[in-house]
């Protein structure tokens, strides 16, 4: 054999064996090939169609919870939406939401549907159902500001307008000349403490609110999103030190605008399914607006980069002194979560997008390899989506 065949033959067999080793330790991993990050959203967006959204109404259907539906949930379904360039999906679920959550009162949105005792179906008043949730008002003013650009409806920005402006004069308190987002709309009229919850709080969102209704200052939320969310990392609240993560709740004293530990068993300071929104909401405003006060906010949490690169995990609920309290892993904590890597290490962003979430996806079938629960799936989504950079800001002109 001649040297050049030598050669050939060499190169051949080195390519043959990096391929063999590339291929071992993908599947020793288990990580799906995944050619398309847009096609793998489309599919589970699909799939979770005809999972959660109910026929005809795009309602959705937590079934894990006996088929109640949220505002949030609702709000999930039309960010995704508009996010895939979906206007029948939004149409639908934006319609429901507006007849069957739209309150009397203001142009917000009640937070609770389902089965009545008598086996009706409506507002879910025994539990309060009938009260708002901020985050779910947030995000589904902001779909519709996308959806209004998107598709060109002066309708969608028309009914963004009016739910903007209820936000504002239900769901913020001033304290001491300082304007704040609270939890729901009976905080306002609270006499001492009103519940503020951080996952709640969306810097970016309020910029862009800011452009559409002049007549209040939202960009001074912005200021107070970061100042809560900073203190409530810093702050012990019931621990005798923070392990400098967010909390689910706390309260926020209207006479003198300090922050304290909740009262009570059922809202905790743990970082668990609420808190864990945190990272993700401010990794968006780096991205979007590139305020440096979220890429140090973002930085405090390495708490986080301590658990995964001393465990290869992160558990679900964490005392707010860092002591894991649910000793299990979930989808939705790995997506929410994400945004805080991707800020401060971009190994470990890739390596908890590959191993905690990628590999949740057949690319085979276009599905998830198994059928995750509601707030999973869509927390999942939404981590695989920022990883890929294809949650744009659709509220300005894109190029």
């Amino acid at each position: 054999m001649s040297q050049r065949a030598w050669g050939i033959l060499l190169i051949v067999a080195a390519f043959g064996i990096l391929a063999f080793v590339a291929y071992k330790n993908s599947t020793q991993r288990h990580i799906p090939i995944v050619f398309s990050p847009h096609n793998e959203l489309s599919a589970i967006w699909e799939q979770y169609k005809i999972q959660y959204l109910e026929p005809g109404t795009s309602r959705v259907l937590d079934k894990q919870k006996n088929n109640i539906t949220t505002s949030e949930g609702e709000s999930y379904a039309m960010l995704r939406a508009v996010w895939m360039d979906d206007e029948t999906s939004f149409d639908q679920s934006w319609t429901w939401t507006k007849n069957d959550l739209g309150r009397q009162s203001d142009h917000l949105l009640s937070w609770l549907f389902g089965k009545r005792p008598d086996g009706t179906y409506g507002i879910l008043t025994a539990q309060g159902g009938q009260n708002t949730a901020t985050d779910a008002d947030t995000d589904i003013a902001l779909a519709l500001v996308f959806a209004s650009g998107r598709w060109n409806r002066a309708s969608y920005l028309a009914d963004a307008k009016a739910v903007i402006g209820s936000i504002w004069d239900n769901e913020v308190a001033t304290v001491n000349g300082t304007p704040y987002v609270l939890a729901d709309n009976l905080e306002k009229n609270a006499p001492d403490l009103m519940i503020i919850n951080p996952s709640y709080l969306a810097p970016y969102a309020y910029r862009i609110f800011a452009t559409i209704d002049p007549n209040h200052p939202w960009l001074k939320l912005v200021d107070s999103s970061y100042d809560i969310i900073n203190r409530s990392i810093a702050q012990p609240l019931d621990t005798k030190v923070s392990a400098d993560i967010p909390p689910d709740w706390i309260f926020l004293n209207r006479h003198t605008g300090t922050i304290q530990a909740p009262k009570g068993d059922s809202l905790t300071t743990n970082m668990s399914y609420d808190a864990m929104r945190v990272p993700f909401r401010l990794y968006l405003d780096w991205q979007w607006y590139k305020d440096q006060r979220a890429l140090d906010t973002l930085k405090k949490m390495d708490f986080l980069t301590s658990e995964v690169e001393n465990k290869s995990l992160l558990y679900v609920s964490y005392k707010h002194n860092g002591t894991p309290d649910i000793l299990t892993q979930s989808p939705s904590f790995y997506g929410g979560a994400l945004g805080y890597f991707m800020a401060t290490d971009p190994a470990d962003a890739k390596n908890i997008y590959e191993d905690k979430l990628q590999v949740l996806f057949n690319p085979d079938s276009n599905t998830w390899k198994t059928t995750l629960g509601y707030y999973d799936d869509n927390w999942a989504w939404f981590g695989i989506a920022l990883y890929n950079n294809m949650l744009p800001n659709l509220a300005v002109p894109q190029q």
